[in-house]
């Protein structure tokens, strides 16, 4: 018996598996078991192809082929060259031993890459689980990115043969790849960012107080909802956003690559954040997630944007308090139960009224109070409990211009991560669970008693008073004050829906 390792899917993780090998006596016939889906049966015709096309020629035996666990579905093509290095090296006294081994099989022997290796690689490495792989040389330029693994890679079947038949493992060998983006060292972790800013709040003119917002909420990752008449530039501020956020570390430029690829796009290493904008005739399944990840698991580490956000179900919207609250998502089904991680910025866009001229000086809103009031209502009080800013959006005039452009504003952001990075943070202001708001977040006296007063005259709930503190904590890192300030918690306090 031979035993190789490769890997399937399981949720949102990689599971490792043993493909175990059998040649027995019987009637000739070619068999797979352990519960693999259409693509690992079909994997059969590819790899006797393969092999014959290399003048592999097949005993009369009968083969099985075992993917262990077998209790376990695995899914993917990533299977068929560790199959057939199974088959091919049984006879011999090759080990292999450490190595993980993945790649599709062409009907000639050469190998292809394949959408999931690199979800499959970089999760094994996290869980500590692979240290050598060899892998098809198309998928050199993605996996190589994955630090302290060691790389092989060859074109065909021919050359994994080899690789396994003979010593010399190192002319095979691929080079880890080395980040060229700017970056910033704290504590010893190198963050990168990039300066290319494809849209830039150049574009946007006038709107101080929007763009105000919009910069400390990238600077804390605050949640944010802008309301304003059509036309205005909401929707401009938050495909914006994503550009001016903080730096990414290695590990979330490898996760945001990883989520990439879940979507089954070519993985980007670029150290800009994901921005997800689902449509609002979207199904909850497809944004909360179902059998599938959802929209709001993949907006991890990134940007979630709801644009015309009563237009969605309200199931949708009280659906999404839990990933908002907790940053993680509980999807339940009959035969499993999958956590994700939902740790993002959430922006939104809408309307002052059905008709959108509510708030707008030259046209007349053609809606009756009660439809405006039924509008809003959509917008529950405990789903807004959960933004940190809400600002209202004035019309723009001619007399209106660009005064700041994004590269101003990301260099803000900067100071603002280095302040709270410095300080001993493992997150930022607006993620701070309430032992960390009550060690970070410190007032002055004068400071406390205006947060006193307002949490009496505006009846605010201990959600809303943490929000405050965070959003006040950001602002003073924006002006880089160690103490949160009377002008601090008051321009936090305008940020509260009223």
């Amino acid at each position: 018996m031979k035993q190789l390792k490769c890997a399937s899917i399981d949720g949102f993780e990689a599971i490792s598996v043993d493909v175990e090998s059998t040649f027995t006596n019987g009637l000739p016939s070619f068999t797979i078991v352990g519960l693999g889906n259409s693509a690992i049966q079909e994997s059969k015709d590819r790899i006797k192809s393969a092999l014959l096309s290399n003048d592999y020629k097949f005993p009369p035996k009968k083969i099985t082929i075992n993917l262990s666990p077998s209790e376990i579905a695995k899914t993917g093509s990533q299977f068929d060259l560790s199959i057939a290095l199974s088959i091919a090296l049984q006879e011999s006294k090759v080990n292999f031993k450490d190595f993980f081994v993945f790649g599709e099989l062409g009907l000639d022997g050469t190998l292809k890459d394949t959408k999931s290796v690199f979800v499959l690689i970089l999760s094994l490495a996290k869980q500590g689980l692979l240290k050598n792989i060899l892998i098809p040389k198309e998928s050199i330029h993605k996996i190589s990115m994955i630090p302290n693994i060691n790389i092989y890679a060859v074109e065909n079947l021919n050359e994994a043969i080899e690789f396994f038949s003979f010593d010399y493992k190192d002319k095979y060998k691929i080079k880890n790849h080395n980040f060229n983006f700017e970056s910033l060292s704290i504590n010893n972790i190198n963050y990168y960012f990039s300066q290319n800013f494809e849209l830039d709040f150049t574009d946007i003119k006038g709107q101080n107080i929007a763009k105000r917002a919009a910069l400390i909420s990238a600077a804390g990752n605050h949640n944010i909802i802008f309301e304003g008449s059509p036309g205005c530039g909401k929707s401009m501020i938050c495909k914006r956003l994503q550009y001016i956020m903080h730096p990414m570390s290695l590990d979330e430029i490898l996760e945001k690559a990883k989520l990439d690829s879940l979507q089954v796009k070519e993985p980007n290493f670029i150290p800009i954040r994901n921005l997800i904008s689902p449509h609002h005739s979207s199904t909850k399944a497809s944004i909360i997630g179902g059998t599938k990840i959802g929209e709001v698991s993949l907006s991890n580490g990134g940007l979630l944007f709801f644009d015309e956000i009563p237009h969605f179900s309200k199931s949708i919207i009280e659906a999404m308090r839990e990933p908002l609250e907790d940053y993680t998502i509980l999807v339940s089904r009959v035969n499993t139960k999958v956590k994700y991680e939902t740790k993002f910025l959430f922006a939104s866009a809408m309307n002052p009224c059905p008709c959108g001229n509510l708030l707008a000086k030259t046209k007349n809103c053609r809606c009756s109070d009660i439809e405006i009031q039924r509008y809003k209502n959509r917008l529950s009080d405990p789903f807004l409990d959960r933004i940190d800013i809400y600002v209202t959006m004035s019309e723009i005039s001619k007399e209106d211009k660009a005064d700041v452009s994004s590269s101003e504003l990301h260099n803000k952001v900067l100071k603002a991560f280095k302040q709270q990075m410095n300080r001993g943070q493992n997150e930022l202001n607006g993620k701070l669970n309430d032992k960390d708001i009550k060690k970070y977040c410190v007032l002055q006296n004068d400071a406390n008693e205006i947060l006193d007063k307002a949490i009496s005259n505006y009846t605010l709930s201990f959600r809303a008073i943490n929000k405050v503190l965070k959003l006040s904590r950001t602002i003073a890192d924006l002006e880089e004050v160690d103490l949160i300030q009377t002008s601090h918690i008051l321009e936090a306090l305008s940020y509260r829906k009223r």
